[in-house]
């Protein structure tokens, strides 16, 4: 289990398309693509720099990032194609 932050993904907003280019621009390898789908490697959660890459290109509100030392949520916020 991860103790600074959680992050899930809303697979209803994740489209195919957007998972490879999500799983391949983070820079310490959370997300995999099985099945067409992203998921998230539960055991590289903490490794998560905050750099944010994943959100600006996922589709609005597809990932959410939990800080869970502050509460705060971060959304992901590309416009839907």
């Amino acid at each position: 289990m991860a103790m600074f932050i959680q992050i899930e993904i809303d697979h209803t907003r994740m489209t195919a398309d957007c998972a490879d280019p999500v799983a391949a621009i983070c820079p310490v390898d959370i997300f995999k693509v099985e099945d067409g789908q992203l998921r998230v490697l539960p055991q590289r959660v903490d490794e998560c720099i905050l750099c944010e890459l994943c959100l600006e290109i996922a589709p609005a509100n597809a990932i959410a990032i939990c800080k869970l030392y502050s509460g705060k949520t971060l959304l992901s916020r590309a416009p839907a194609t």
